[in-house]
């Protein structure tokens, strides 16, 4: 898929309620492409009849979504990952279209929302109860996995299929019905993705997407009696206020926000090959995405050697536009988000740190930046306290493995986090002392279907994916039953 056949095939905005694109109102917006700042689309913000539309559809597509069985359910979740498959190519040109990644890993994105879905499909089938027995000889009492109910979902920009594919299979494969409240930035991946679910035989009225006006629509969502439950992923600060919001009315939140990810690097690692490595892991995306290890604490006695072989693994990314085969990061989302790494590597500049890359190349009407690394940081630099939420690398020196915990710990989030090291006994000790959602060990992907996804502190409470994903979107229900005659 090139570029005149992605953009010819970007898909008609809207509100999509009970399976129709639905107008808005109020100020249209523009969906624009990061490359070139071009228009790819319009679209009239959600209103609040729209809401009140959506949170309808959503009551009645439970009961009808409930009551299928979990095998009838799971069918038709298979049906949406072969769709999703088959659709590579034009789901993939979105992705590229909305975001900018590399069209490469463009593909890798769909492949992974499939795979949601594929779980979630086989999931849903093991939502097992229990027997407890009892303590009279004529009574059964059980437990029961039941679906939660309506679930409101409001998803971020930065990775626009995979994010609304983790929360709307995990609601769908729970049982529940979904309105996801999609970015504006990004709406096409999330539209896309819920016209295929209706496609593979979801009922329309159990997937509604609703785009724009995200205050409103949060504020009406949550106030409803209809959502029983909340995902979102997004700025702690959002989710703060969404949790207040939930919580007043007794709606089940799951909250997964910022993070400022640690790497401990430790001194009997092949350096090349773990910096090579840990550049891929880094500038994925631009590094605009929440497990994207941002702090790399470099043991000393290896410290120099790693960050030479680092900056130079990061000139050798080539940035441009992600439809051009031979790009290996794309641009920024938004111009704002290049006045932000701006402004951290001026901080860093300014304190003294060795600075490598951060200009701006390629095409000025697209946000294109080169990445970058600051070298030499300490806890007082702007962007080893800041979440970069880009392509920013921070190196710090650490002497004792009680140095690095230190310093992973010392921030207040914990979503992501990485261990490098050939020695079980640090990388036991890693594993048992930093406070965090994750730790990979000698790897850098931190999310797959079948594990859980969580933060601890303030990168938020509850998990997607894995058996907690669905479990997240379902009540516990006892049977007490008495076979004696009354």
């Amino acid at each position: 898929m090139n570029r005149a056949h992605s953009e010819s095939a970007y898909p008609h905005l809207g509100q999509y309620i009970n399976g129709d694109l639905i107008a808005g109102s109020g100020e249209i917006f523009d969906v624009q492409d990061p490359s070139t700042g071009a228009k790819l689309g319009r679209c009239a913000p959600a209103s609040a009849q729209n809401v009140d539309a959506a949170l309808i559809a959503a009551k009645s597509g439970f009961e009808i979504w409930r009551k299928m069985s979990a095998h009838e359910r799971g069918n038709i979740l298979k049906r949406v990952a072969d769709l999703v498959r088959a659709d590579k190519d034009r789901l993939a040109g979105l992705v590229t279209l909305e975001v900018g990644r590399p069209l490469s890993e463009a593909q890798v994105e769909v492949g992974h929302a499939a795979a949601m879905f594929e779980w979630a499909a086989e999931e849903g089938k093991r939502a097992y109860g229990r027997v407890i027995p009892a303590r009279e000889h004529h009574a059964t009492q059980y437990v029961l996995r039941e679906p939660l109910g309506p679930i409101a979902a409001f998803t971020p920009w930065n990775v626009p299929l995979t994010t609304p594919a983790r929360k709307l299979s995990g609601a769908l494969g729970a049982g529940c019905s979904a309105i996801l409240k999609a970015s504006e930035e990004t709406p096409g991946c999330a539209l896309a993705l819920a016209k295929t679910c209706v496609e593979a035989g979801v009922p329309p009225q159990a997937v509604s997407v609703l785009i724009g006006n995200p205050e409103m629509v949060s504020a009406r969502l949550l106030e409803s009696d209809i959502i029983r439950g909340l995902t979102f992923t997004g700025s702690t600060r959002v989710g703060k206020i969404l949790t207040k919001q939930a919580t007043d009315r007794m709606i089940r939140p799951v909250m997964e926000l910022g993070g400022h990810a640690p790497a401990l690097i430790f001194d009997d690692i092949d350096v090349e090959k773990v910096a090579q490595n840990a550049v891929a892991a880094k500038f994925k995306n631009g590094g605009q995405i929440c497990v994207s290890p941002t702090r790399f604490l470099v043991q000393t006695k290896v410290y120099e050697a790693f960050l030479q072989a680092f900056v130079a693994a990061t000139k050798r990314i080539n940035v441009g536009d992600g439809f051009d085969p031979d790009i290996t990061m794309g641009p920024l989302r938004t111009a704002g988000r290049i006045q932000e790494i701006k402004e951290l590597l001026s901080d860093a500049i300014n304190r003294g740190h060795r600075v490598f890359g951060g200009e701006r190349v390629g095409d000025p009407l697209g946000n294109f930046i080169n990445p970058a690394v600051i070298a030499d940081a300490g806890p007082a630099t702007q962007a080893s306290n800041t979440e970069p939420f880009g392509p920013i690398a921070v190196l710090h020196p650490f002497d004792t493995v009680e140095d690095a915990i230190a310093e992973a710990n010392r921030l207040n989030v914990g979503l992501a986090s990485y261990v490098m090291t050939n020695n079980l006994a640090c990388a036991n000790r890693c594993i048992g002392d930093i406070q965090a959602g994750s730790v990979i060990v000698n790897n850098w992907r931190a999310t797959l279907p079948e594990t859980p996804f969580g933060g601890y502190r303030e990168s938020g409470f509850g998990a997607e994916g894995g058996i907690e994903g669905l479990s997240a979107f379902q009540s516990r229900k006892l049977v007490y039953l008495n076979a004696n005659a009354v």
